[in-house]
């Protein structure tokens, strides 16, 4: 049983603790958005979690999780959930959206493609798969979860220019911006070293969650939540947003690095204040 600790740097949380723990003393509906990138069961080397749970074991996991997320999350909130399979186990995310039916509606299904070829040239990075059986996985799912499916969301605000500016006038938009659509191309940042990478072998780029946000609509009362915290991404992006955000991560040390990136991230505005409790 992990002892939650709390602390608090400028507008966000950092609770080091179990997320069901944690996610139970929380008040119901408070959360409007959720972004999160929970293990994938892959056999990644965490440094305080085992990734090779048996494939029901994990779905049940991931199902009670899930449903202390819905029942934070505001009715009208929204849950980003980044998941992927692996090309022994491609059904994994798609047998946990089935299992999560029961609790919210996939109004969106999002590809992050993390590499694309266009032509004969590749643009961004991937994993190569040393296998004569599969092709490189270069994409990963982001399944858009709310309540009811009815979520209005802010289209523009995660959308793109017009290449064609004719189609402005052409086709009566309000401005030069359209809905970016379900596929983001978005590469992770170049790192070299595993100190870049702060340890941990699951990061995603600060561009992810910020998009999310985003698409959500970003208002200045709103609550970011990301339950498996990990070197804090999320809340980075929160804080690009100025938005408030929670963060909750059980190894002590990815709290720390968390601490360190979100830090670094205000003091390029304003310092805060850091607190510190017993949660």
């Amino acid at each position: 049983m992990i002892r939650a600790r709390r602390e608090t740097l400028g507008m966000h949380t950092l609770i080091r603790g179990d997320c069901l723990s944690v996610m139970r003393r929380m008040p119901a509906g408070s959360v409007d958005v959720v972004v999160t990138s929970p293990p994938y069961n892959l056999g990644l080397a965490y440094r305080s979690y085992r990734d090779s749970l048996s494939e029901e074991s994990y779905l049940d996991w991931m199902e009670i999780i899930c449903s202390k997320i819905a029942r934070v999350m505001r009715d009208d909130g929204s849950f980003f959930l980044n998941i992927a399979g692996s090309s022994a186990q491609p059904w994994l995310p798609f047998e946990l959206m089935v299992r999560l039916r029961k609790l919210f509606t996939l109004q969106n299904h999002i590809s992050w493609i993390k590499s694309v070829s266009v032509g004969e040239v590749t643009h961004g990075h991937f994993k190569p798969v040393n296998s004569p059986r599969y092709v490189n996985r270069n994409h990963e799912h982001i399944f858009h979860l709310t309540k009811q499916g009815d979520v209005e969301l802010d289209r523009l605000g995660a959308g793109v220019p017009f290449t064609d500016k004719s189609n402005i006038h052409r086709r009566q938009h309000r401005e030069d911006r359209r809905c970016r659509g379900d596929t983001w191309f978005i590469p992770y940042e170049t790192v070299r070293s595993r100190s870049a990478r702060y340890s941990h072998p699951g990061t995603f780029p600060v561009a992810l969650p910020e998009r999310c946000i985003r698409l959500h609509g970003v208002h200045p009362e709103m609550m970011v939540l990301d339950p498996f915290m990990g070197t804090g991404t999320s809340l980075v992006a929160a804080e690009s947003l100025k938005v408030r955000s929670i963060g909750i991560e059980a190894d002590t040390t990815y709290v720390r690095f968390a601490r360190k990136r979100l830090r670094a991230m205000i003091m390029q505005g304003d310092t805060g204040a850091v607190t510190e409790d017993g949660a």
